[in-house]
């Protein structure tokens, strides 16, 4: 008994402990509003996770009140996640309730992963809460945090192998439960993450400017890996090794070699600089704030690679320095320990937006975002930076060699080999003993160099007087190189390309000695292998030597090769845009000096196109210019506006003449009707440029053009308004009226506002209004504004925008490809096809072709076709013009916009706009250009898939992707090679079967009869074109095949042809009855005229035999008749026959 009592009042105890307990958990969280009336407590709690288990909970309250019970959960990367509420609300006050409530919870924590629940939430810890709260302010809602009291119980995980399964719902098909058998139990996993990355890998070319190569590093995906970044940022522990190639020394103070910035635009750790006298800087923020730098006396030297191995410890970094196999090692003590967090900002190689970069190369880069002890970047012996550093040497070597001789021969020594004073090979020791010459050999170059160098050492033996007279430099010794290399690239007969060593060691001196042109030229040779053997890595090297000298026409194509990733280059749109956006500012500066002899706009005129070319053979001396200029002088507004734009621009053949075209544009202005020609005018006048500048005039005309209602003038009052009378407000006003109505001007005018804070009433910088701007100005190819959106595009360093390179560049290559050198180059090649140099035209266009135009790939294809050069020639640049992301603009809207500074002035620009056709096939002028390029390249690969063993059937689909591309942009041909390759029984993909309102479900006939038709409504009215007979032919066959399926029809089929049968043997029947017909019933009517009365015959012997005769002519008569009846009626019932058939094909036909 006493054994009972004690077991009774250890239960009551135990249970008096878990009430307090529950209760004290509920009364420790009690606010100063909490009542002592007020309670709450769980009842009953299950102990594990079970979908629809109930809760009980106990509550009591003072007044009415609000109550929730809540289920929370916590995973690897999610804490305090809600996945169950319910509220309700106590109106009885002063009473202990009891309120149940069941849980529903979501399948992703309740049961098995399975087919319909494959998002299965890992749990780490599960708890359930509850908490009371009173009505405040009669809105504020009631949440577990702002509560008056509040209860929770931890409860116990499930672990994922003993949860339930899922209740079916529905049943799955077979196809879909073998797959998820399948992959069932796969275990994924996280991707392979290397702290070691390569920030670079192929060369880089640095000029000394602005233009570098931006690099975003992301946090791991790894959650180990990442929270041991994040422990790092206060104590770092990483390292990073550069190669880098000096060609000069820095040209400010302080040049960027690698540096950081961060989210807020300020230099972050780390930061390394070079000196202009060779020296490093070494820069880093601390966990204070506070910024740090130290300078360290290296002196790196020119003319080799140099390695920098910088290693951040702590508050500690070390810098070794390697040249020539020789290591010197450099330590910096910071004060504090250094703040270092990698994905906070961007990096930046060579120079950035905020400071320029070294003049050279960087090579190979390593970082390593966990330190390393010691790094492993070597320099290969035969890779591309080896030979770049040997063709640097060799130009070292052929500069002082030429400086030699022009310094022997500015001493008035005369070099030529027929003088006493030259030197001669050891081999004509005797010589100079026998001629007993007084005059010591002084030169500073041996034999040998002169073998070495033979082309340049006779070429400058020719020009001996006028290196004597100092007007030849080493720069017109480089043309003078170029220029003889190209004469002789062809052979006398021009039909097959040869290019000699000689012709090759011209274009290497010419490149050395800055011709960067040669240098584009060598790139080109090697990489198309134009007469000699391809060679990408000399190719590489000679690419790089004219991006490194700022070459627009090297820069363009670096880029475009590392946008595509081909001819070795590797694809990388950072690297990309580091080199269009060098040209697009060039672009910019180039466009204010547009009127210069050296640039055009550039015309987009194909070879293929004969009606362009007639067009581009116009001279003054045409009828054309002769009409206009006859008009002009008549007082025709128009005829004189044109006749200035073509002088102006140099259009139509017609060479630049800037200050004959002012005048014709003076008078168009001067007549005031033409708002447009006033604009202009004032434009010119006030930037002075082929007339006098008069700023008040001009302001004036433009008053008076804005108000007859040109747009463009209203930005050009702003311009004045902002520039020349420093009235922002009136600017802003001139500027938001001219941009609302569609000036990319004004546009971008506004955005610059925006960006240095002279917006009136918002005197702070707004880089989101201005990116807007300049991103809408960029779209109509305002050069400043592309080069200004693709930066913020670039970097992503604008809050709410995403960065997208791949756009930056494409817009940078849209903004450099109407630079008016390259149009230029252009216009020149054209002139030489024109004039029949077409070895000229080929090496201009080669060149220009290099840099990713596509006008320029397509020409040079057509070029290599007409000077029979190789087949790969075609093909490489076929398949260049169709790569490009706008290979063949038409009918563009071309602005170009005059700056009076190079860096971020107001634009102000021409109304100028040139639509350029581009109809440009030779049999028919709706075909584009674009579709020449995707046509052959699919003729390439179907004919070679014919014969090529392997791969055939990857070449077919490749042709007819090309034919595809090239239906789909409207080209007949296109369309019906996809008919016959459809027809061969090829399967078309998916989007030209969309295209063309084709099912995959569809027969083939059916969707060759639909390629068809459109292709025949594009040919209509050229007669009977491939694509409309072709269709003939295909309903004819589907129309008897659909006749033969039908007894009846096929029956009738059978009668048609007996019908023609029957025709063809009756009517000739019938032809020779109707003869004789004739000849007998002539016989009966002789007969008749003689006297011999066959009705009335008397008897008698000699009546008898008349009688017998006019019978048997009766007998024949008639069955001749008879036959000829029959004869008719075959024919009527064939002719039938026929029609019924040849209606019924027509029936199924329509």
């Amino acid at each position: 008994m006493n054994a009972l009592h004690s077991i009774i009042f250890g239960c009551v105890f135990t249970a008096s402990v878990l009430m307090s307990h529950c209760k004290s958990q509920a009364t420790s969280t009690q606010s100063t509003e909490a009542l002592p009336d007020n309670f709450i407590g769980f009842d009953s709690v299950p102990d594990k996770v079970v979908d629809g288990s109930v809760v009980r909970v106990r509550y009591q309250c003072s007044r009415p009140c609000r109550l929730g019970v809540e289920v929370v959960v916590s995973a690897l990367r999610k804490t305090d996640l809600v996945v169950f509420r319910r509220k309700w609300i106590s109106s009885v006050p002063q009473v202990n309730r009891i309120h149940q409530v069941p849980l529903r919870l979501p399948p992703s924590i309740s049961y098995q992963p399975d087919f319909f629940n494959r998002n299965i939430l890992d749990m780490q810890s599960m708890t359930v809460r509850a908490f009371l709260d009173y009505f405040k302010n009669g809105t504020e809602l009631s949440t577990y945090r702002r509560s008056v009291l509040r209860v929770y119980k931890v409860l116990q995980i499930m672990p994922l192998s003993e949860r339930p399964s899922k209740p079916p719902t529905e049943c799955l098909s077979w196809w879909a439960q073998l797959m998820w058998q399948l992959t069932d139990d796969r275990i994924h996993q996280c991707p392979h993450e290397s702290d070691i990355i390569d920030l670079l890998k192929f060369p880089l070319a640095s000029t000394g400017e602005h233009f570098g190569v931006v690099r975003r590093l992301q946090p791991f995906i790894d959650g180990a890996l990442e929270r041991a970044r994040l422990h790092a940022v206060t104590q770092p522990s990483v390292a990073l090794s550069v190669w880098v190639y000096l060609l000069k020394r820095c040209h400010r103070k302080l040049c960027g070699i690698v540096h950081r910035i961060d989210r807020k635009k300020s230099y972050d750790s780390i930061l390394l600089q070079l000196t202009d006298t060779g020296n490093i800087v070494v820069q880093a923020r601390m966990t204070t704030g506070k910024d740090g730098a130290f300078l360290i006396n290296v002196a790196l030297p020119l003319w080799k690679w140099i390695r920098l191995d910088c290693f951040i410890q702590h508050s500690k970094v070390l810098l070794d320095t390697t040249w020539d196999d020789e290591t010197r090692r450099h330590e910096c003590h910071f004060q504090d320990s250094i703040h270092y967090d990698d994905t906070d900002g961007y990096f930046v190689i060579g120079g950035g937006k905020y400071i320029p970069g070294i003049h050279g190369y960087f090579g190979p880069i390593k970082y390593y975002r966990f330190g390393t002890a010691q790094t492993d970047n070597p320099l290969h012996p035969k890779s591309t930076l080896q030979e770049l550093e040997k063709t640097h040497q060799e130009c070292q070597e052929i500069k002082a060699f030429t400086k030699a001789f022009c310094k022997e021969v500015a001493e008035n020594r005369s070099l030529s080999p027929n003088n006493k004073g030259v030197c001669t090979s050891d081999f004509y020791p005797l010589w100079g003993q026998l001629k007993d010459r007084k005059k010591t050999c002084s030169q500073t170059w041996t034999w040998k160099l002169q073998q070495q160098f033979s082309t340049l050492y006779h070429l400058l033996q020719t020009k001996e007087e006028i290196i004597q007279t100092g007007s030849l430099g080493v720069k017109q010794l480089g043309r003078l190189l170029f220029e003889l290399a190209v004469a002789e690239l062809f052979s006398v007969e021009r039909t097959q390309m040869s290019i000699t060593s000689q012709s090759m060691a011209s274009l290497q001196v010419s490149s050395c000695f800055g011709n960067h042109r040669a240098s584009l030229l060598l790139a080109s040779i090697h990489l198309a292998g134009l007469g000699r053997p391809a060679n990408q890595q000399q190719a590489h090297v000679y690419s790089l030597i004219g991006a490194a000298h700022d070459d627009r026409f090297a820069l363009m194509h670096v880029g475009y090769k590392h946008s595509q990733g081909i001819d070795g280059f590797p694809e990388d749109l950072d690297m990309a845009y580091s080199y269009y956006s060098n040209v697009g500012s060039q672009s910019g500066v180039d466009a204010s000096r547009i009127h210069e002899s050296k640039q055009y706009l550039p015309e987009h005129i194909y070879l293929e196109n004969k009606e362009d070319l007639e067009r581009m053979t116009q001279d003054e001396a045409s009828d054309v210019f002769q009409y206009l200029k006859y008009e002009a002088e008549r007082g025709n507004m128009e005829a004189q506006k044109r006749i200035g734009t073509m002088l102006q621009w140099g259009q139509n053949g017609i060479p630049k003449d800037l200050e004959r075209a002012m005048k014709w544009l003076e008078r168009s202005a001067m007549q005031m009707r033409d708002p447009t020609a006033m604009y202009d005018y004032s434009v010119l006048m006030i930037q002075g440029k082929g007339v006098k500048r008069n700023r008040t005039r001009g302001f004036r005309l433009l008053e008076k053009a804005a108000k007859m209602g040109s747009i463009n003038a209203l930005n050009g009052l702003g311009w004045y308004h902002g520039t020349i009378l420093n009235d922002h407000k009136n600017a802003t006003k001139y500027f938001e009226k001219a941009a609302s109505s569609g000036n990319v001007d004004a546009m971008f005018n506004l955005g610059l506002y925006h960006l240095t804070g002279k917006i009136p009433g918002k005197p702070w910088a707004n880089e989101s209004a201005a990116f807007r701007l300049f991103l809408n100005a960029s779209r109509f190819g305002h050069v400043a504004a592309s080069v200004e959106a693709a930066w913020y595009l670039s970097t992503g360093s604008l809050e709410g925008v995403s960065r997208d390179v791949q756009r930056a560049v494409i817009i940078l290559k849209k903004v450099c490809e109407q630079n008016g050198h390259l149009g230029f180059m252009i216009r020149g090649a054209l002139q030489a096809y024109l004039q029949g140099s077409w070895q000229e035209a080929f090496v201009k266009y080669v060149l220009a072709a290099e840099t990713g135009l596509g006008l320029a790939q397509s020409n040079t294809a057509h070029l290599c076709e007409e000077l029979n050069l190789s087949y790969d020639c075609q093909w490489r640049y076929h398949n260049y013009s169709i790569l490009n992301y706008d290979p063949h603009p038409s009918g563009e809207f071309i602005s170009f916009h005059f700056a009076l500074t190079p860096i971020l002035s107001l634009s102000l620009s021409l109304s100028l706009s040139v639509s350029l056709s581009l109809s440009i096939w030779p049999l028919n002028s709706k075909y584009l250009s674009s579709f020449i390029a995707l046509l052959k390249m699919g003729d390439h690969y179907y004919y070679y898939s014919s014969s090529a063993q392997e791969d055939s059937l990857s070449l077919a689909e490749r042709a007819i992707s090309m034919y595809s591309r090239a239906a789909l942009a409207g080209s007949p041909q296109g369309m019906y090679n996809l008919v016959a390759l459809a027809h061969q029984g090829h399967i078309l993909p998916p989007s030209v079967l969309r295209s063309f309102n084709v099912s995959q479900r569809d027969e083939q006939e059916a969707v060759m009869e639909k390629i068809l038709k459109r292709c025949a409504e594009i040919e209509e009215g050229e007669g009977a074109s491939p694509c409309s007979l072709a269709l003939l032919g295909l309903q004819t066959r589907k129309a008897l095949r659909s006749v033969t399926q039908n007894r009846a029809q096929l029956a009738l089929a059978y009668a048609s042809l007996l019908s023609v049968f029957v025709i063809i043997v009756v009517v000739p029947v019938q032809s020779c009855l109707e003869h004789r017909g004739g000849v007998i019933a002539h016989g009966a009517q002789t007969l008749g005229h003689g006297g011999v009365d066959l009705n009335r015959e008397q008897d008698g012997i000699s009546g008898r035999p008349f009688r017998a005769a006019g019978n048997l002519r009766l007998t024949a008569l008639n069955g001749r008749r008879w036959l000829r009846q029959t004869c008719d009626l075959a024919v009527t019932l064939s002719g039938l026959c026929f029609f019924a058939f040849w209606t019924t094909v027509l029936y199924h036909f329509l």
